[in-house]
């Protein structure tokens, strides 16, 4: 937690001291995440912050054709002056279930991008279909490194962040941050996405796609559907100013809050 601030002022501020990029769904596209972190390492070289994080606020597998790939970029990422925050998304709590023994999941995991997920660790589909329930779990448990489990496990639920929260798919309205439950905080969607309340702070999730990010009074949502769109997006938070970095051709970043004209960022 860094930061936190009991009450929101009028404008939402990050914390002190600190600028963070949170990364949107990733889902298996390496090729986005390198585009995305290239531009966020050229920004950083042009107009260094004190310090900086690097938040990914989850689904960084499944649907996309590298999960693999991206968990191994991931997990071995060294910056200096970054430091990397990984929060568990809904995808990765549904495969670290299945590594558990848990059989229930499998049969969705696989319509939803864990087909795509076991091919990137060189696991034939044809295989996979002509196994049981049982067989699937061993072929998981094989195929899946043991230092790619051990850092899917590290992941985090929130971080929170001066005026802001980061966590994967939203929270329980109503609900005190230190009683949401990790059901909510990685699969909710209604009745999140549609309450206007002040929860004190701004949350930034991922989980729901949306074409362009959705800015609300209370919450941004950054999943641009990269698996499908080819945009990955990321907001960056430096004091009381956020901007938009993606992967299109043509960048649209601009400021989404208050803005100094002096700080604008090409």
């Amino acid at each position: 937690m860094l930061g936190f601030s009991s009450r929101r002022r009028t404008e939402p501020a990050g914390a002190p001291g600190y600028r963070a990029y949170v990364v949107g769904d990733i889902h298996g596209r390496l090729d986005l995440l390198q585009e995305l972190l290239a531009k966020i390492h050229a920004e950083l070289q042009h107009d260094p912050a004190p310090q900086t994080l690097l938040v990914f606020v989850g689904d960084l597998i499944d649907r996309g054709p590298s999960s693999a790939q991206v968990i191994e970029r991931l997990r071995t990422y060294h910056r200096e002056g970054i430091r990397p925050v990984f929060i568990l998304g809904n995808h990765e709590e549904v495969l670290l279930r299945i590594l558990g023994g848990e059989t229930g999941p499998i049969a969705s995991w696989l319509q939803f991008g864990g087909l795509q997920c076991l091919e990137s660790y060189g696991v034939t589909a044809a295989s996979i279909m002509a196994a049981s329930s049982e067989e699937v779990v061993a072929i998981v448990r094989s195929a899946v490194p043991a230092n790619h489990v051990e850092f899917l496990e590290s992941f985090m639920d929130s971080c929170r962040f001066g005026d802001y929260l980061f966590v994967h798919a939203g929270i329980r309205p109503g609900v005190a941050l230190e009683d949401q439950l990790q059901t909510d905080l990685r699969w909710i969607r209604e009745p999140f996405l549609f309450d206007d309340s002040d929860h004190g702070f701004v949350v930034v999730h991922g989980h729901t796609i949306s074409e362009e990010v959705e800015e609300r009074a209370n919450r941004i949502g950054i999943d641009t559907g990269a698996y499908r769109s080819g945009v990955l997006t990321a907001v960056a938070i430096e004091g009381a100013h956020r901007w938009l970095i993606d992967t299109r051709p043509v960048p649209f970043a601009g400021p989404l809050g208050p803005i100094d004209l002096t700080q604008v960022r090409e």
